[in-house]
């Protein structure tokens, strides 16, 4: 109900019943955001993901931010190191994650420690256009909601979608294309591998080929989501199911395998600078803009671009 109630508020505002108490309320009081006052809740970032904080407590309301902006002009109020410092820990916290999963990857595959930085990959001048117009066109909404302008701020909301939609596409190319340039560095197969004799191999046991297959997959989904430490969980059962002996068979010949069937199995993570997800120098592009368009991807996004502001700001 709490969320509901949220979701209505972003659309309609929070005085959309005509609550006394919110005409009267001033941007002060003890039971309004001021990290919303300040340009960004976190709880509003996160919905639906693994960092989902639920609804805030407090009251969100354009009309308080103006008058609290107003105020802060004049010198009187200033609630930015409160964000500063709320958003500061998200990322602190993040930056853990990715620093324990470069650290753990480390130990597989030493080129995971010099991961692709996604941040400088995709920050070209059409990218960081984009940013801008998105951020231009979020004003425009907001402003449209001050002004009870709902079918307005509807459409603006649709076009930030859009925006959104074409920069993560763009993204999804520019990472693409850098991956090519890294798994061209990876062991290729031999394009005529010399013919070995065959060897008295069972047919794999299809119970753990598929729990193998279920292991992989599972790791592959929760990279994506950014858990780190379950996807590594569930890439170590996967090569623990894989060093299973075959039954009733001799240890096969490691050397007959090319280095096309280790990659297979071996996605080669490589880990995003920004949120912390998994990427897989394999992923295709409609995988990195799933990403790059991502409720986790964009929340981290934002609270690094507001941190970098804050910090100018000082």
């Amino acid at each position: 109900m709490d969320a509901m109630r949220k979701q209505l508020d972003v659309l309609m505002g929070a005085n959309r019943n005509g609550d006394v108490r919110e005409v009267n309320r001033k941007y002060y009081d003890r039971d309004v955001c001021r990290l919303f006052l300040s340009g960004l809740c976190p709880h509003e970032l996160f919905q639906l993901t693994k960092m989902d904080m639920g609804p805030c407590p407090k009251v969100h309301s354009l009309q308080l931010r103006k008058e609290y902006e107003e105020a802060k002009s004049k010198g009187v109020d200033n609630y930015d190191r409160e964000l500063e410092d709320a958003i500061d820990r998200l990322i602190v916290e993040c930056d853990r994650k990715i620093g324990r999963a470069l650290r753990r990857l480390e130990d597989e595959d030493a080129k995971a420690a010099i991961a692709i930085s996604v941040s400088e990959v995709t920050q070209t001048p059409e990218i960081l256009e984009l940013s801008k117009q998105i951020k231009e066109k979020l004003k425009e909404a907001d402003q449209h909601d001050l002004e009870g302008k709902t079918d307005l701020k509807i459409r603006a909301l649709e076009e930030v979608e859009e925006l959104r939609t074409t920069r993560a596409d763009k993204q999804s190319i520019l990472l693409l294309d850098a991956f090519n340039k890294d798994r061209a560095s990876l062991p290729q197969p031999l394009p005529n591998p010399p013919p070995l004799a065959p060897l008295p191999v069972a047919a794999p046991d299809p119970h753990i080929q598929e729990m193998i297959n279920e292991k992989l997959k599972k790791a592959e989904d929760l990279g994506e989501k950014g858990m780190v430490d379950e996807a590594q969980k569930a890439l170590e059962e996967a090569e623990a199911l894989k060093k299973l002996p075959a039954r009733q068979e001799p240890v096969l010949d490691s050397s007959k395998y090319t280095a096309a069937d280790v990659r297979i199995t071996d996605q080669k993570l490589r880990v995003c600078d920004i949120c912390g997800a998994f990427l897989s120098v394999y992923d295709s592009d409609r995988r990195l803009a799933d990403h790059f368009g991502g409720k986790l991807h964009l929340g981290y996004m934002q609270i690094r671009d507001k941190l970098a502001e804050l910090q100018v700001l000082v």
